[in-house]
This record gives C-alpha cells, structure tokens and sequence, in this order.
C-alpha cells in the first residue's frame, strides 16, 4: 500500500535537508529520500567548506542573490546552533599587472551583489597581511569563512526531524508517477510506488537530470544538460604561515587552485578543474607535481613532499567547457507546467553559503 505524506524531498546533501528543515518548519510532513547509505555524501562533503561572500556572480543572478542571502543566514545559523566556524576572511590576489583587471572585475560583480565590505589592497598591504604571500594586488574579503559541513548538516536534519521530517537512505528512486494529483515515488526493489505526495522536490544534485527525467509529465525541454566538472584537493602536512583563504584570481570553471584551512587549522589546496564524462572522485597521485606548481604560485617556500592526495569533488555544471558559467536554476511549475514540482540543477559552488537562502526560494514558489 503506498504512503502518503505532505511532501517528498529526493536527495539528502546540504540544499535537501535545508529545504526539508524549511517545509517541515512551514507544518509539513516531509519524507527525505536519499539514495546512499548517509546523508550529505557527495558534493555537499567534498568541497572546501568555505562560506562565499559572493564576490563572483554576476548580478541578477540566483548564484548572486542566494549566495549573499544565505552567508547572513548561514552565519546567524551557525551562531545560534553552536555548529562550529569562523569568520577568517579571504585574499584574492593578483599575482602580476596583467590580473588586476580580473580583481576589478570581481569588485564591481560583488559590489552589485550587495557584498559592500570588500576592500582593495596593495602589494604592500597584502604582504603586512600574509608575508609569504607574492601578490601584485590583492582584495580583501572579511566577509568569507569557513564551516563544519557535517555539523552544519546535522544540525539542520535535527531541526527537520523534530518538526515532522524522515529521512529515508539507501532509497534510490526509479520512477515518478502521477496520480490524482500526487507525484508516486517507485524505489529500487519494490514494485507499487512507496509513498505520494503533492509536493515533490528534486535536489538530487548530480542526479538532479536523471531523476528529472524518470518524472512523469515533466517536459524534456525543461531540463538542462549535465556536465561534470571534477576538482581534486591535496593536502598538506605541518604548519602553514597562512591565517586567511588565500585564492587567486578565478579560472574557466572554478576559482582556481586556492588554499582553504579547515576547522583545525590543516591546509589543503585545490579545487583544480578537470572535465570528466562519468562520476569518479579517485585522485591520482601521479598530479602532485601539477599542484605543488599551483601552490607555489601562493606560497613560494612550500615543501612540496608534505602535499598528499585528498579528496575530489564534482560539480554538477549545467555548462560545459568554453561556455560562461551557468546559473543556478529552480525549476518551478511556473516554469514547467507541473503542479507541486520543483528541480534544483546546477547547485554547484556557492551552494552550501546559499543553501538556507535556496530553502526559502523553494517554498516560496510552491505558495
């Protein structure tokens, strides 16, 4: 016998279990369905756990007015909650004349954005800042941190949990069915649907496309392509002299080799950007040459026999290599036609900054 509940949020990383943490503050009973064995798996914990400023988006876009929305949220959040962060503040610098205008550039996207406390330094004011770092210029963002992803999550689902909320894993679902005006969930090894609902969410992240395209009625014309973007990190052993983010100035789809410190102080350096065809997070070893150069364009006096393999992440683009950077998009029935149906693509960086911020936007456009 299928289940019935108020609404369906499919994916469990950082923007679903906001959305389910929204719609079950709203009075709803929401089921959060996430394929694998936990939540918050895939991208939502394998990136650099920075809170963006939004210096980057162009203006008018969700990227720009969700990131900038949501840091404030997510700051308030995390103070309130006790999830553990801090306001370090970033260097985005340029490492000769021929990058300053890339920094103007970002001055005047974050400067439309909202973001007004960015400030512009020097060779010398960066030095007095980061004396190992070689910057010809730098712009200085108070505003960006970082955060314990996990934690951040966690506290989020507790919060949906006590207001209504299940999450379900290791339910991957197989077909979306329409029935008297409720969207029917079929999971992996059952044969009748296991719960419906009026309300359905897709937040899916890297499987947002497919899952979109299991949906009965959803018009293929409403879904964007999926490229896969994968950026892998090393790490780094020992001491570093750094106490802000230091990035440079951005690369076709990224922001470049930067360094970020986590919640205990370790270093680690990446994202880089490397277009695949099929989900694969191993790093090969054989491209610390590769990112020692990278980061010594950061710090030249690094050792590069304490760098090791991290992690890899992948971002969920909805453009590919040689095309501008695409937007977030939140797919609605304005936009689609099908009552009580939102996608979520392209939730790649700034996602987890924007995540409470998209929350908000999803249970606006089902009102």
């Amino acid at each position: 016998m299928t289940g019935k509940t108020d609404a369906i949020v499919v994916g469990a990383g950082v923007v679903g279990i906001a959305v389910a943490r929204a719609l079950a503050l709203k009075g709803h009973e929401v089921l959060l369905l996430e394929s694998t064995r936990e939540f918050g798996s895939g991208t939502s914990s394998r990136n650099s756990e920075v809170i963006h400023a939004g210096l980057y988006y162009p203006q008018g876009s969700l990227k720009a007015s969700t990131c900038v929305a949501g840091r404030k949220l997510l700051y308030d959040f995390c103070a309130a909650r006790g999830v553990p962060h801090r306001r370090l503040g970033k260097l985005i610098f340029a490492a000769d004349a021929s990058q300053i205008g890339a920094l103007d550039k970002i001055a005047a996207a974050a400067n439309a954005a909202g973001v007004d406390d960015m400030v512009r330094l020097s060779a010398q004011q960066a030095r007095a800042m980061e004396p190992e770092l070689q910057a010809y210029e730098a712009l200085f963002s108070p505003s960006t941190g970082i955060i314990d992803s996990h934690a951040f999550m966690l506290a989020m689902l507790g919060e949906a949990e006590a207001h209504g909320a299940t999450l379900v894993c290791g339910a991957e679902v197989q077909r979306v069915s329409r029935n008297g005006g409720l969207w029917q969930v079929h999971v992996t090894g059952e044969d009748e649907p296991v719960v419906a609902a009026p309300i359905l969410i897709n937040a899916a992240g890297l499987g947002a496309q497919k899952l979109a395209g299991m949906v009965e009625e959803m018009p293929v014309a409403h879904v964007p392509p999926l490229y896969l973007a994968r950026g892998v990190y090393f790490t780094y052993s020992g001491k570093t002299p750094f106490s802000h983010l230091i990035y440079p100035v951005p690369e076709p789809g990224g922001l470049g080799t930067h360094l970020t410190l986590d919640m205990a102080g370790q270093a680690r350096f990446g994202p880089d950007v490397e277009w695949i065809d099929e989900i694969d997070y191993r790093v090969n070893p054989d491209r610390l040459d590769a990112f020692a150069t990278a980061a010594r364009r950061i710090w030249p006096g690094l050792d590069p026999a304490r760098l090791a393999p991290g992690y890899a992440g992948i971002r969920p683009k909805i453009t590919g290599p040689h095309e501008a950077a695409g937007d977030f998009i939140l797919s609605g029935p304005a936009r689609h036609g099908c009552e009580g149906l939102v996608h979520l693509f392209g939730i790649e960086s700034p996602g987890l900054t924007a995540s409470l911020a998209l929350a908000d936007l999803v249970v606006r456009e089902l009102s």
